[in-house]
């Protein structure tokens, strides 16, 4: 039986659930969607046009009249994939059948925003992809599927998104197949609120400053979680200083190579790159950025002193470490 779903969705992800589900023969009577973050359609909006279907803006579903008219037009299912705004009980409670929201991130222990550059920047060992009924209380409702992967040492917030998204939309699916064929049959395994852990989206790990008197594998964590890239980090660039130059630094890797200088000191490397040194090792920086623009590493090091100390970061975001 095909069903008659609403999508609410943001993201390369949520693109990927709208296109996913009109393949699979259901019925999008509409899209809530924002613009992307230069003003342009929004991945969902772009497949949503190709496909005909209605556009709705995402603010929308915030409004509790919107309950009436999914009623009216006989909505089964909401899916939300990626859409940040809060859902009112009254257009929850609309679908014939149920709200589902995919959710990158196991529940309980991570839920909440940016889960998963949260899970690198904890040194996660595993991650997961969960979809669950949506409840009043935000990622705490019943969990329908769940799906655990290993988090490897070389991955970022984009590789894990990816992940995320490659492994939630088949549940995703099964949960519309039993939706038509019997939603008794849909899943409803309450959470363990008491394990409960929530991430809110103004939180930022370390205040988004390195401070390079930390191990390298911690200095490291943290650039894997903010490299969403292509595309922008939620959270911004990384801060540092680098040679004494206030920047915004990206692609920090490992050397290996053991140091005795102090934190902070900085050295150009084999391959022209800029080192810094941690507690433990130097690390590579793979991008440094000043007043917007790239600088490279004789710049910041200076051929004749590949010793400076880099200073403090300067604090230039707002944000509260958990």
């Amino acid at each position: 039986m095909s069903l008659r779903v609403l999508i609410a969705g943001e993201e390369g992800a949520g693109a990927h659930v709208l296109r996913t589900v009109v393949e699979h023969g259901h019925s999008v009577v509409a899209v809530l969607t924002g613009a992307s973050h230069n003003g342009k359609p929004s991945p969902v909006e772009r497949v949503a046009e190709s496909l005909d279907l209605r556009v709705m803006p995402a603010a929308r579903i915030r409004d509790p009249e919107l309950a009436e008219e999914m009623r009216a037009w006989g909505i089964d299912v909401l899916v939300n994939a990626h859409s940040l705004h809060l859902i009112p009980d009254e257009v929850l409670a609309a679908p014939n059948i149920g709200s589902f929201n995919l959710h990158p991130g196991p529940l309980p222990a991570y839920s909440g925003l940016n889960t998963v550059a949260w899970a690198i920047y904890n040194g996660e060992a595993e991650h997961g992809v969960t979809v669950h009924w949506m409840a009043p209380r935000i990622d705490a409702g019943h969990v329908a599927f769940e799906e655990r992967f290993p988090i490897g040492p070389e991955d970022t917030s984009l590789t894990v998104s990816s992940e995320c998204t490659r492994r939630g939309i088949p549940m995703l699916l099964r949960v519309l197949e039993l939706a038509s064929e019997d939603p008794s049959a849909i899943p409803r395994r309450p959470q363990d609120l008491s394990r409960r852990r929530y991430y809110w989206g103004k939180c930022v790990p370390s205040g988004g400053r390195v401070s390079w008197d930390r191990p390298a594998e911690e200095v490291e964590r943290l650039s894997r979680a903010f490299d969403y890239g292509p595309f922008p980090c939620p959270w911004g660039r990384l801060v540092a200083a680098v040679g004494g130059v206030p920047a915004e630094v990206a692609g920090i890797t490992r050397t290996g190579a053991a140091c005795e200088a102090d934190p902070g000191a900085v050295r150009a490397g084999a391959d022209g790159s800029v080192e810094v040194a941690c507690s433990d090792e130097w690390v590579r920086v793979g991008k440094v950025f000043a007043n917007g623009s790239s600088v490279d590493a004789e710049a910041l090091v200076g051929a004749s002193d590949p010793g400076t100390k880099a200073e403090p970061a300067p604090h230039t975001r707002q944000g509260t470490q958990i």
